[in-house]
């Protein structure tokens, strides 16, 4: 598989297609599809000029900014850098179809499916949750991550379609005014524990605290359906408590159970379910919860870990 990057320092008044298609051997359709799933970058020199200086004061700063192009025929000027990252593994990568749940215009709700990223890298962007609504919602509009579900995990995400939206939805997540609930399924009979049960092992030396309660238990397979909800936001936080009293969850190869062997089709068996706020637009309480269907359930599960 193909992996090169170019950065390119432009000399002269040129476009960006232009300038790629002299420095690489690949055609212009490729570049462009390349291009259009996020590896293109431009930095650009600005000079700032303090209002009480002179134009020819040497004293005038410079700043310099790199961000994403998607215009291949944008005219670049004399002191950018472009940025070209491509590596064919990603690119080859097909992002799994996302679900609008519902379109409040400001905002909308998703459903995230396993293996979609929330964040891009360099390399590209076209397998993120924000990518995928940008080209696929209508009207179009921008996307904009305001919280954040692992690449494993699964579950409802709230997207802004404009940076006011973005900002008072963060201030919501600040403020911990907007509740997350999450199922999980589990190794292990979680009816041997309290109910709730409070878990308050610190994560990474962080204080962290979670309530699991049980759903379903299926005692011939010894898994366990649970409620989760969390009073903070620590990195893999639900499945390292799970695994830390022992009742691990179903497909999670990191922080699980390393004596088992999951077959590639089944997922991390963690997603969110639900989610309330009051609107910050117009504060009216919003609840929104995933169809039955696309919960994790123990029968599915159960036939997929048989199946293996």
């Amino acid at each position: 598989m193909l992996k090169f990057e170019l950065h390119l320092n432009v000399e002269q008044p040129i476009t960006a297609i232009e300038l790629l298609t002299k420095h690489c051997d690949l055609s212009i359709s490729q570049i462009k599809q390349a291009v259009f799933k996020g590896t293109l970058w431009l930095t650009k020199h600005e000079h700032l000029r303090d209002n009480n200086t002179t134009k020819n004061d040497n004293d005038n700063q410079h700043t310099k900014y790199t961000q994403r192009l998607r215009r291949i025929k944008k005219t670049l000027q004399q002191g950018d850098c472009l940025h070209f990252y491509y590596d064919e593994t990603v690119l080859t990568q097909q992002p799994k179809p996302a679900q609008l749940i519902a379109d409040l215009q400001a905002y909308s709700i998703w459903f995230k499916p396993y293996g979609v990223f929330c964040q891009g890298s360099k390399w590209s962007e076209h397998c993120t949750i924000n990518r995928w609504v940008e080209t696929h919602i209508q009207p179009q509009r921008p996307a904009f991550i305001v919280h954040r579900l692992d690449r494993a995990a699964s579950g409802l995400i709230i997207i802004a379609h404009s940076k006011k939206a973005a900002k008072a939805f963060s201030l919501l997540f600040e403020q911990h005014q907007l509740t997350k609930t999450y199922q999980i399924i589990c190794h292990g009979d979680h009816s041997t524990h309290s109910q709730p049960e409070k878990i308050t092992i610190p994560i990474d030396d962080k204080s962290a605290n979670s309530e699991f309660n049980l759903l379903e238990y299926n005692s011939e397979h010894n898994l366990s359906l649970i409620q989760v909800n969390i009073g903070s936001g620590r990195k893999h936080q639900i499945r390292k408590h799970a695994a830390a009293i022992n009742l691990p969850v179903v497909g999670d190869r990191l922080h699980g159970d390393n004596n088992q062997r999951y077959p590639d089709n089944l997922n991390l068996q963690l997603c969110a379910v639900s989610l309330s706020f009051n609107c910050p637009f117009t504060k009216r309480l919003q609840k929104f919860e995933l169809p039955t269907k696309l919960k994790p359930s123990l029968i599915n599960a159960i036939n997929l870990l048989d199946n293996d």
